[in-house]
């Protein structure tokens, strides 16, 4: 049984093509299922999530970091009575339109687009399952319902209106948002369900815990660092307590999934309170609030900025990843301008929308496609083959 301000999957506001109901899947499991089964995923296998794909067997790639969002959506979605199938297809499908390189290669992509519309991941998501993948007879994309692609457009909170985020109100909306959201209303000024906002703290949650895992894999800093700030520095000192002379991998291992925990049960109390406080009964009144129900306390949402500043200091910005950071702009940088020059260096199956684009802007955004798509070790190979 599902809470009543939680997505009914019988009450779906349904697809854009009509289907037939599957006899044994829920629409959001069948959304789920074809998420996992697209193209778009399984490439997320060789994308950079902080550390470039090929740097080590053990770093976070972008498949595994949405699967570990998938989890933690999972768990929150269930312990709050909504539809954990909803949560866990959006959780997946997140980061299907993030670049090769992660952020710094949508960074310069997004600097090669700007004369042509921009560039952005989350919209680049809806371009993917809206149009991208190109395997079912009797549609392009996923053809999912409408709940998913809402949940995948505002996870992160309304894109339009007076809730929207800054960034939002200064830059144009997404071309890629702006097309979808034509062809079939979104309602981008609201909140999304409580099952997206359950996808973007997962988010949220497993980042802030797997990058202290792979920073101290990579050696960029060390325990004693992170004894130094809030959350972390009590959960190695619980560890101390409780097991002492604890091997230096357990014992990070044990630190860790307590700073896990402890974001976890923050927001599933938090998410109770406020709950509890609006008794919405639908998911339209989840919709309709001025403010997220799944959210992180005051307190804990400010020592989780100093955990990130440090982060961003002390690994995304470190002095090697600057350097790597460099060299893979400059593989982005060099392949879409070539592109634009000579499409006929496209893969034969993209030959037919080179032949359709009207206009250079046209041209280039179909380019942006295949660019994005690409997984890191493939753009750094069809850099080497065409670049020397």
């Amino acid at each position: 049984m599902f809470a009543p301000y939680a997505c009914q999957p019988d009450q779906s506001r349904g697809r854009l093509h009509a289907e037939r109901m599957s006899t044994f899947r829920s629409p959001y499991q069948r959304d789920r299922d074809r998420i996992i089964h697209s193209s778009a995923f399984r490439r997320l296998k060789h994308k950079t999530q902080v550390f470039v794909e090929h740097e080590g067997d053990y770093y976070r790639t972008r498949l595994t970091h949405s699967i570990e969002v998938a989890q933690v959506a999972r768990t929150l979605a269930g312990v709050l009575g909504l539809n954990t199938d909803l949560a866990e297809a959006v959780a997946l499908a997140h980061d299907l339109g993030h670049t090769p390189f992660g952020h710094t290669g949508e960074d310069a992509l997004a600097a090669l687009m700007a004369p042509y519309g921009g560039f952005d991941h989350n919209a680049q998501a809806l371009r993917i399952v809206t149009r991208l993948e190109r395997h079912y007879a009797d549609f392009d994309g996923l053809n999912l319902t409408w709940e998913t692609l809402e949940g995948i457009a505002k996870h992160n909170g309304p894109v339009t209106g007076p809730f929207a985020d800054d960034k939002h109100a200064r830059d144009p909306l997404p071309y890629a948002l702006a097309e979808v959201n034509a062809q079939w209303d979104l309602e981008l000024s609201t909140f999304a369900s409580a099952e997206a906002q359950v996808a973007a703290i997962a988010d949220d949650v497993a980042y802030s815990h797997h990058d202290l895992h792979d920073g101290l894999r990579s050696g960029l800093f060390t325990e004693d660092d992170l004894m130094e700030l809030p959350v972390t520095g009590p959960a190695f000192q619980a560890v101390d307590r409780m097991y002492p002379g604890l091997d230096r991998m357990r014992r990070r291992h044990e630190a860790l999934r307590r700073v896990f925990g402890v974001m976890v049960e923050d927001v599933i109390a938090v998410a109770k309170n406020r709950l509890e406080a609006a008794q919405p009964k639908s998911v339209e009144e989840i919709r309709a609030m001025e403010g997220t129900v799944i959210r992180f306390s005051k307190p804990l949402y400010q020592e989780l900025k100093a955990i990130r500043s440090f982060l961003f200091t002390r690994m995304y910005r470190a002095p090697s990843v600057m350097v790597e950071r460099a060299r893979v702009s400059a593989v982005i940088a060099d392949l879409f301008p070539l592109f634009m020059a000579r499409p006929e260096l496209l893969p034969a199956e993209w030959q037919a929308d080179v032949q359709a684009a009207a206009d250079e802007t046209a041209l280039a955004r179909m380019v942006a496609d295949y660019v994005a798509g690409m997984t890191d070790r493939f753009a750094l190979q069809e850099h080497a083959r065409l670049m020397g």
